[in-house]
């Protein structure tokens, strides 16, 4: 890489990082990038802070995802350090955050999906509103699972009021973890759509092994960004 030291055209610094000219381009104009020089002719010319800048984002927007990423790198070049920091230990903290809830829906997963279900009574139905206050949500919660597909209730007579069966008490339950471990209602329909066919436990445990890997690829991003930004750090201080 004898180009870091010297002018680097927008091409190097797209081979270099892997993102194309164009989008180095963009990242410069989006404040990513420091202003490039421009030599007499106009073409742009850039130097290894461009280079680690271009690298830093790449990394963090795995992490934390690209506005977020902007932000940071931002910030690196206009704030004090002490404030970079910050937001850095915000996205870790989320992180941990995540990963704390996760082992909640995994353990709270694995206890509802063993529960089970035999002997069912209509006295062993629940109300909407028993249900939510049994769960810690509001009422209006489980009528948007509803609509979404994700815990049907049953109505009852011509009146058409919900009850939940259950088995739909205990789905609800699922449901109430997974959404708490950071589970949007499209991934969530998806998943719960099973359950008729009886695959429901396996289905969480593979959709939480995802969730558990793409935490761990975005704490490793986020390790390899701080690298590089501390080599901007470094590099700016000394400009």
């Amino acid at each position: 890489m004898s180009t870091l030291n010297s002018g680097m055209r927008t091409v190097d610094v797209a081979r270099h990082t892997g993102y194309s000219v164009q989008q180095i381009r963009n990242l410069e104009r989006d404040g990513v990038l420091p202003t490039a020089l421009r030599t007499t002719a106009g073409y742009r010319r850039y130097g290894e802070i461009h280079l680690r800048c271009a690298l830093a984002y790449r990394a963090l927007a795995v992490g934390t995802g690209p506005v977020e990423a902007k932000r940071i790198i931002r910030a690196v070049h206009v704030r004090p350090i002490s404030e970079v920091l910050d937001l850095l230990d915000a996205v870790h903290a989320r992180l941990d955050r995540e990963r704390v809830d996760l082992a909640l829906a995994k353990r709270a997963a694995e206890a509802i999906a063993a529960e089970p279900i035999a002997d069912v009574r209509a006295s062993d139905t629940m109300s909407v509103s028993e249900l939510a206050t049994a769960l810690g949500v509001r009422p209006s919660t489980l009528r948007h699972w509803d609509a979404e597909r994700l815990v049907v209730a049953n109505r009852v007579a011509a009146r058409g009021i919900r009850r939940y069966s259950p088995a739909q008490v205990r789905d609800a339950r699922i449901v109430h973890q997974l959404r708490r471990a950071g589970y949007r209602i499209d991934t969530l329909r998806a998943l719960m759509t099973d359950l008729p066919r009886g695959n429901r436990s396996e289905d969480v445990a593979a959709a939480l092994a995802a969730r558990d890997a793409s935490i761990t690829a975005r704490s490793r991003a986020l390790l390899d960004a701080a690298a590089a930004l501390s080599a901007v750090i470094t590099l700016a201080a000394n400009l």
